[in-house]
């Protein structure tokens, strides 16, 4: 409990400063060839669920182009997600404005990803767990598939770290976390660019439509 309210928070203010300076360099040239490559604005920003599902606005570098089709729609995320894109996303590049949010204490540098503000009421009582701690650069789910896991998978990996946060445990994740970005693991689903949208698991719909719910 000591370490969940105090020690993981000053590790983070400390960790995430140090990273800061150190990775100022990387942080810049990557902002250049953002800017060069994708055009502006460089930083991506969305607003994202965190601790206790309160909103916060989410930074990453921005890895996807504004190409839209004749009726000025988006394209898909596969048709927009060029190859410098897929390359900030494999090496995790694009993850390092969120130093930004861990340093301002909206995320941690381990936790469950936060995901889209539109999953909220989509998840089951106990999917919601995963809000009971702050959201994490990189998370049990992580390093054990990544994008490759379906959704359930993950959110069973979210809660089981919510509710077994430990020094030991963020220890391990963030070696693991390492080893993962070397390896350029789990970025894709099997089906999908990235990862494909959440619509809520098959026992919560059913329920749903039991209870006469839309």
């Amino acid at each position: 409990m000591i370490y969940r309210r105090y020690v993981k928070r000053f590790l983070d203010i400390v960790c995430s400063l140090l990273a800061l300076v150190c990775l100022s360099p990387l942080l810049l040239v990557t902002a250049v060839l953002v800017r060069i490559k994708l055009g502006s604005p460089v930083i991506f920003r969305q607003k994202r669920p965190g601790l206790h599902g309160e909103i916060f606005e989410l930074r990453k570098f921005r890895s996807m182009n504004d190409k839209r089709d004749e009726n000025g729609e988006l394209l898909p995320d596969e048709e927009r997600l060029t190859s410098f894109g897929k390359t900030l996303r494999s090496t995790s590049l694009d993850e390092l404005p969120e130093l930004f949010n861990i340093l301002k204490g909206e995320m941690s540098f381990v936790g469950p990803r936060p995901l889209l503000v539109q999953y909220l009421p989509l998840y089951s009582a106990e999917q919601a767990h995963r809000h009971d701690v702050l959201p994490g650069l990189t998370g049990l789910a992580q390093v054990n598939g990544r994008n490759a896991l379906t959704w359930e998978k993950k959110f069973e990996y979210d809660v089981e770290y919510a509710r077994n946060v430990s020094f030991t445990m963020d220890a391990k994740i963030v070696f693991l976390t390492i080893g993962k970005v070397f390896a350029r693991d789990g970025i894709s689903s099997g089906t999908s660019a990235t990862m494909e949208v959440f619509t809520g698991s098959p026992g919560q719909k059913d329920n749903k439509e039991k209870d006469g719910q839309p």
